[in-house]
């Protein structure tokens, strides 16, 4: 007996129709953890929902999402209701969630938020703590998976900006149990090495789970324990890890972070050229201004007549020996007026003058006799006349 095969679309086509006429699957409530949460630009809302030991695929459609009092995420706890229906191009089932409500968040979303308050409180996010990254470095150290898109990104643009710069990849498990551990332990030894100028640490997208070894205390206190600057480019860009907040810098993306690492050597070449364009200007400039001063100081008076100010100093100062030696004269002429003065009052008080008017002077050993009573007889005296001695002798 000859059995006629069906086809793919055909057999997804039956199990969507049984799964559509289970009255049961028609009406679910369902509780779960909300994962892979992705909000498209269409308003339609696709995530995942899970417990301890297993997940099913959910999409809510725009017309619905209007109805939300809330905005869903990673780690969150709902309640939903909706239908199971299959899709039938992928042949996977999933809920058509009608409605949702919080069912308060989950062990890991809470876990990361206690971490997060602690570090933060022990200043392990300040500012002061970031250490910049260099302009210029040689090594860029690459802590990710050895395959997959994230270092070829992080390959393709840091050659694309700098042909020159070496990148040194340390692979390290980006997700899974002991996978924080290995990433701390990688960090160290980049660091006692001395493997790089700065490290970037990346991984692409994913649920919380698969980000959670980023969200470990071990990770954020060997970020912050490193002497080299680190750039966390964890998940996508509305992805947010401890690593983000403890890192020196953060990238949206692995690609991002490239960019932030190494400098376009193109832009530093025309930044170069650009300044050294500048520079001859301005020595131009500088070398014009300082020819118009050299033609205005040829042309000034001390260059054209160099004696000129020396002849003015001999001017003033033949003017200020004449003035002196007027004013010493006419010092000199008053000083002999005033002299003569003196000299004629003095003239007449002169006992020489009284003399001249028949006057002597008795004297007795040199000594002036002004009274009779010293005299004695037979006493030898001497006169003194206005022009001349003579010897006497008392009778």
């Amino acid at each position: 007996m000859k059995i006629n095969p069906i086809t793919v679309a055909e057999l997804n086509r039956y199990i969507k129709d049984k799964v559509a006429d289970d009255e049961y699957l028609n009406s679910v409530f369902v509780k779960g953890e909300i994962s892979n949460f992705k909000h498209h630009y269409t308003g339609h809302m696709y995530f995942t929902l899970k417990d301890e030991t297993s997940l099913i695929k959910c999409i809510m459609f725009k017309s619905y999402t209007a109805t939300l009092n809330f905005m869903p995420k990673d780690g969150m706890k709902v309640l939903v209701l909706g239908s199971v229906g299959v899709f039938e191009r992928d042949g996977v089932y999933q809920i058509y969630c009608q409605a949702m409500q919080e069912d308060g968040m989950g062990n890991l979303y809470t876990a990361y938020e206690e971490l997060k308050k602690k570090l933060e409180d022990e200043g392990l996010f300040d500012t002061k703590h970031k250490k910049p990254i260099p302009f210029m470095p040689k090594i860029i150290g690459v802590l990710t998976s050895n395959t997959g898109a994230v270092i070829r990104d992080i390959i393709n643009v840091s050659t694309r900006r700098n042909p020159n710069v070496y990148i040194r990849l340390l692979p390290i498990p980006v997700q899974g149990e002991g996978a924080g551990i290995k990433i701390a332990k990688a960090i160290k030894l980049m660091n006692e090495k001395k493997l790089a100028d700065v490290i970037i640490l990346a991984r692409g997208g994913g649920s919380i789970e698969d980000l959670w070894p980023f969200n470990e205390e071990v990770v954020a206190r060997s970020i912050f324990e490193s002497e080299l600057p680190i750039i966390s480019a964890v998940g996508h860009e509305t992805d947010f890890t401890i690593a983000d907040f403890v890192a020196d810098l953060r990238a949206p993306t692995p690609s991002a972070a490239a960019e932030l690492a190494v400098a376009d050597i193109s832009e530093v070449k025309n930044k170069i050229s650009l300044c050294k364009k500048r520079l001859k200007l301005a020595l131009k400039r500088k070398t014009e201004v300082m020819r118009l001063r050299y033609e205005k100081c040829l042309n000034s008076r001390v260059y054209r007549e160099p004696y000129q100010k020396i002849n003015d100093y001999y001017m003033q100062i033949e003017k200020n020996v004449k003035t002196m030696q007027n004013v010493t004269t006419k010092k000199l002429k008053d000083y002999k007026i005033e002299a003569t003065k003196v000299i004629t009052k003095l003239d007449t008080l002169s006992p020489l003058k009284t003399l001249t008017r028949g006057y002597c002077v008795t004297e007795v050993n040199n000594k002036i006799i002004t009274s009779s009573l010293d005299l004695k007889k037979d006493m030898e005296i001497n006169l003194r006349f206005h022009d001349g001695n003579k010897s006497a002798k008392v009778i």
